[in-house]
């Protein structure tokens, strides 16, 4: 069912639950992307990932991870020994401060314990709604959007939303997502907007998304 000028919500939440349908068959093993052993492992993973992909940072983190194994070795960390560990995942600078920060805040307020609340996640330097979000599902288990670049392109695309911003994205999408699946659905967008759908050449010939994507319909039946 293509969205129309005339959908109603109970229309656009059964076509999301379509799309949730076919993109879990066609991507049955969604995962995050970063590895991690450990909260804060996943902490530091996150804000490595800004501006960065998973696979470098994977690349990073278990050369880090040992020379830097627990948050107080962070916290005290020689700033440019860290932002010389980090330089290959861009803006290394800014993310040795951020990470540093965040751990000694750690430390300091929160007995090295991750917070469990998004409030309080992003409070912590470095640490968005996104990020937050990631580690309140992966750590937590607790559901959230998660709006990166791929989930606020393909949510347009599907006329979910005509938002740029990524906290009014997230809004509009958790009135139209199922709660229980708030994290597949973010991890459902961010592997097809990898593997199918990339911007510069998305595969809407191929996709299984057409018949339930205006912007690929479109494009295949124009």
């Amino acid at each position: 069912m293509l969205k129309s000028k005339s959908e109603t919500l109970k229309e656009r939440r059964q076509r999301v639950n379509d799309v949730i349908l076919h993109l879990a068959r066609l991507y049955p093993l969604a995962t995050c992307g970063l590895i991690y052993s450990n909260p804060l492992e996943l902490l530091v993973a996150v804000i490595l990932s800004a501006q960065c992909t998973d696979i470098r940072v994977n690349q990073v983190t278990p050369a880090l991870f040992a020379l830097y194994p627990d948050t107080r070795a962070f916290a005290q960390a020689s700033r440019s020994e860290l932002e010389e560990a980090i330089r290959s995942t861009g803006f290394f600078r800014n993310k040795a401060k951020n990470i540093q920060l965040c751990c000694q805040l750690l430390l300091t307020r929160h007995a090295c314990r991750i917070p469990s609340s998004l409030s309080e996640l992003v409070k912590l330097p470095g640490i968005g709604r996104k990020t937050a979000n990631v580690i309140l599902g992966e750590i937590y288990g607790l559901q959230g959007v998660v709006v990166d670049t791929h989930v606020k392109r393909l949510s347009r695309l599907l006329s979910l939303t005509k938002s740029e911003y990524p906290v009014k994205i997230e809004q509009q999408l958790m009135k139209v997502v199922p709660e229980n699946a708030w994290n597949l659905f973010s991890l459902l967008l961010i592997y097809h907007g990898r593997n199918l759908c990339p911007a510069r050449r998305p595969g809407c010939e191929i996709c299984p998304l057409v018949n339930l994507c205006p912007a690929g319909h479109e494009k295949v039946f124009s």
